[in-house]
């Protein structure tokens, strides 16, 4: 298995800007929330035939949920996670040979030896009533670990040919997003079992981490394989203003801290950055120049709702919101607000062509969204 990517998936060089409140607000768009009593809902995965799904909670919990159930179960085995700040038990992906092995994916914080934390990511076998996981076992450790309790990441995708990709944060530590032997603001690309891709961009490079797929990202908080062409894409938060989305390719300079569209929380400038763009810096697809903080990310290939078909949804928690936007090749326009009043964390396509959230809050919710006819 090779890097070369369908032709379709080269970076474009154009970014283009959101027109932020000025999108406009969907009409037609039907709401029901299934769930509710969720502590900070992080990510959920559907479950085949129609079994439910499991959600995880940040503090730890993982879920199991039948349709109809107004309370989920437990599933015991998961990792100790470190939940303080943003860090606790993150995404859920279900491995591609699922329905053979029933292998669940987990990324969570995990604490090291001196109180810092960083991304780890495992893998156990969920028994065959969705209640326990069993023999956990950890493929990937984000190193060094330098959160004191920000910008984990962390999005798992597997891609049609098996490789796995973790979308990961810059622990809050501008600089390392830069460094090619840290792990920080990195997209990495694995084999499942965590073994290391020789083809790689950085294998074999001195002082280089083989792990690191594309580099200079901020706090990636959504990803998506493109059903269309097959390339990855992910999304991150800038600081105050800069959110952007990526097509990240091998070997690629996505910019943080040395470029960006955003400034620092404190109203000045971030210190390294020289301007929006750079030499040998790609530049983003799309960016926010008010940061919606950008979170979930799913495309649209359902048959069931006509005018979301060739569509991406990302949730934005600040600004409360699910955005939605036309795909055209690699670019992104026409984007409209589906859903406000809520911190949205995750959104997911059912495989009944419905678009399920998660709202991130003490009292999480599910909920369903569709058009009416």
């Amino acid at each position: 298995m090779g890097i070369g990517l369908p032709l379709a998936a080269v970076q474009a060089q154009t970014t283009i800007m959101s027109p932020g409140d000025k999108a406009p607000v969907a009409a037609g768009v039907t709401t029901e929330t299934l769930l509710e009593g969720l502590d900070h809902p992080w990510s959920m995965a559907f479950l085949p035939n129609d079994a439910g799904m499991l959600i995880t909670e940040r503090s730890g919990r993982l879920n199991y949920w039948k349709p109809g159930s107004n309370k989920p179960a437990a599933v015991s085995g998961s990792p100790e996670v470190w939940a303080s700040g943003q860090g606790g038990l993150l995404d859920v992906v279900l491995a591609p040979d699922f329905a053979k092995t029933r292998h669940v994916y987990l990324s969570y914080a995990e604490q090291g030896g001196d109180g810092k934390a960083g991304t780890a990511v495992g893998f156990g076998r969920l028994s065959e009533d969705n209640t326990k996981l069993d023999n956990f076992k950890v493929v990937f450790r984000q190193e060094p670990k330098l959160s004191t309790g920000n910008h984990f990441g962390s999005r798992i995708i597997f891609d049609r040919q098996g490789y796995m990709f973790i979308a990961l944060g810059e622990n809050n530590q501008r600089p390392t997003s830069q460094d090619l032997d840290k792990l920080q603001g990195k997209v990495v690309r694995l084999f499942p079992d965590g073994r290391i891709p020789q083809d790689n961009p950085f294998a074999g490079k001195q002082g280089a981490r083989p792990e690191i797929w594309s580099y200079g990202h901020r706090n990636q908080q959504g990803a998506a394989l493109n059903p269309w062409t097959g390339a990855l894409w992910t999304n991150e938060h800038g600081p105050r203003g800069g959110d952007e989305v990526n097509i990240p390719e091998p070997g690629k300079n996505y910019g943080w801290p040395l470029a960006t569209y955003g400034i620092n929380y404190s109203g000045l400038p971030i210190p390294e950055a020289k301007g929006t763009e750079g030499p040998g810096l790609t530049q983003p697809i799309y960016s926010w120049k008010v940061s919606p903080a950008i979170s979930g990310m799913a495309f649209y290939d359902s048959d069931r709702f006509a005018p979301w078909k060739h569509t991406v949804f990302i949730g934005a928690l600040s600004q409360q919101r699910l955005l939605n936007l036309k795909v055209d090749g690699n670019t992104l326009k026409d984007e409209q607000v589906i859903f406000k009043g809520e911190r949205i964390r995750d959104v997911k396509v059912g495989p009944d062509g419905y678009v399920y959230i998660l709202t991130d809050a003490g009292n999480g919710k599910l909920i369903r969204l569709g058009l009416k006819n």
